[in-house]
């Protein structure tokens, strides 16, 4: 019998190129990852308290969840918001609504990461602003904006721009962030929606790194160098159920990254090669039924994300399939956390499954696999053209659609679905909003809309629109517009004016 050929890893150490055993030479031994928890919901001074109370707790960056409004450029009074304000995420209009997020949180001490992205250079100059406000030096600001435009096409829908417009405004908080927040990561190129919608793991890897090559091709279109802007790059994936094939993939994913920055788009900086990720553990894979066991489905999923050498992480909470988490589960998840950091021991050295024959052969199958698809979706044009062309949707479809047959079958087994089943008993309490934020930030968008300078206000926003219809960058008008006040459906307006709305065909 013939033996196994050598691991494409063999010989190479945590923190050299391609650095599929870990960015950095000493990982979690010199530094832990961030510990996140995604949080926001209601008003911002509920949701100001829910971050003051995990920070209490040991959490060492926010994570904010906006609402539907809010992502989709809309403010509370808009007809389409009704029901939809402060309920899966907090509720932001305004400079005066960030404020209130943030109060007694000093920004400048604190890295924060916004899962926001149609509206994200809105989100993110008020988050300047605030920054101000307190006094911090902005160029020391630390977090993370998601910013992905190209996932809401393929799998989750909180587009509001056509896709070319949208890659535009992209560009412009990239050049505008180098100069002005170097410390700041301008976009978290997203796989974890794409698993979320369905798809496999070797797909995730692959469309989020296409995505990333239409992002760095727009970016050099756009006049910026490679080594300007690809260290502050930064991914977002999902830490599913299959142990192993996960821990695989983000090694899969690190390693042919870096090859595609340094063979592809020539990129001569160490950091533009390496793929720093933030992961969350899977919400579609958290179950209604028997939600305690949800308890033991993400420990593991987190215990692969930190053996697959995550940067950052979030933990879902147990509750989070009937609901908004409550304190106590959110407290929980942080445990979870805890306990893999300082009990375990799996951060005493980097990569501590590197050179398992599984793990290598995993780790080269799923980076094949995922440049076959990189390769398809090239002779197609590019990732937009895939977009477009509903390609990468279809695929995701059918694999979504294969996986729901094998669960409803039994081929797959979902512990408490469909096998070791239970009575219905009675339900954890559930976190619900309050309905009546909605009418009271109904209410304060009006009051300031009464309140401003309307003269201000009024040209600001022109000077926007007369920049979105030119070619300069759009930034510095967008941050002009939320000092004087304008709300986020107002700036979102006149860029619509501009751009028009992307219709799904």
């Amino acid at each position: 019998m013939s033996e196994p050929p050598a691991s494409r890893t063999s010989g190479e150490q945590p923190g050299e190129f391609p650095y599929t055993r870990g960015i950095y030479k000493d990982m979690y031994r010199a530094r832990l990852w961030t510990m996140r928890q995604y949080a926001g919901f209601g008003s911002a001074e509920e949701s100001n308290q829910r971050y003051r109370y995990l920070l209490s707790q040991g959490t060492t960056g926010l994570s904010v969840a906006f609402d539907l409004p809010t992502q989709m450029g809309m403010d509370p009074d808009h007809p389409l918001a009704a029901g939809e304000v402060g309920k899966v995420g907090v509720s932001i209009a305004s400079l005066a609504d960030m404020e209130r997020l943030f109060d007694h949180i000093p920004l400048e001490k604190i890295s924060t990461s916004m899962t926001i992205n149609s509206t994200a250079a809105i989100l993110l100059s008020l988050y300047v602003l605030v920054a101000r406000g307190q006094g911090a030096e902005i160029k020391r600001l630390n977090g993370t904006i998601q910013n992905d435009i190209l996932k809401e096409y393929i799998a989750r829908g909180t587009h509001i721009y056509p896709p070319r417009p949208a890659m535009r405004i992209i560009t412009d908080l990239f050049a505008w962030a180098g100069a002005e927040m170097p410390e700041w990561n301008t976009i978290s190129i997203s796989g974890y929606h794409i698993r979320e919608a369905g798809s496999t793991a070797v797909q995730e890897v692959a469309f989020t790194l296409a995505d990333g090559i239409a992002y760095v091709e727009a970016a050099l279109s756009a006049g910026l160098r490679v080594d300007a802007f690809a260290p502050r790059l930064s991914f977002f994936f999902n830490a599913h159920s299959d142990f192993l094939e996960e821990i695989a993939k983000f090694r899969a994913a690190r390693r042919l990254w870096a090859r595609i920055m340094k063979h592809r788009f020539a990129a001569k900086d160490p950091k533009s090669m390496m793929l720093r990720f933030h992961a969350q553990t899977a919400g579609s894979t958290l179950t209604a039924q028997q939600p305690d066991v949800n308890v033991v489905r993400v420990a593991l999923q987190a215990l692969a994300a930190v053996l697959g050498g995550a940067q950052s992480l979030h933990t879902n909470s147990r509750d989070e399939a009937l609901g908004l988490p409550t304190p106590e589960a959110a407290r929980l998840a942080l445990r979870t956390q805890q306990v893999i950091a300082y009990e375990s021991g799996v951060t005493a050295v980097p990569d501590p499954l590197g050179g398992s024959e599984y793990i290598e052969k995993l780790t080269d199958d799923i980076e094949r696999g995922a440049e076959e698809y990189i390769a398809r979706i090239d002779k197609m044009g590019g990732t937009l053209n895939a977009i477009e062309s509903g390609f990468i949707q279809r695929e995701i479809q059918t694999a979504a659609y294969d996986y729901q047959k094998k669960v409803e079958t039994g081929a797959v087994v979902v512990v408490g679905v469909n096998r070791f089943e239970e009575a219905a008993t009675a339900s954890p309490a559930v976190f619900k909003v309050d309905p009546a934020i909605e009418q009271r930030q109904v209410e304060r968008v009006r009051e300031l809309r009464a309140s401003r300078d309307a003269r201000m206000h009024s040209a600001r926003l022109e000077e926007l629109e007369n920049a979105a219809r030119g070619s300069a960058n759009l930034m510095p008008h967008i941050l002009a517009s939320c000092e004087a006040k304008a709300t986020v459906g107002e700036i979102s307006d006149r860029l619509r004016k501009v751009f028009g709305e992307y219709k799904e065909g």
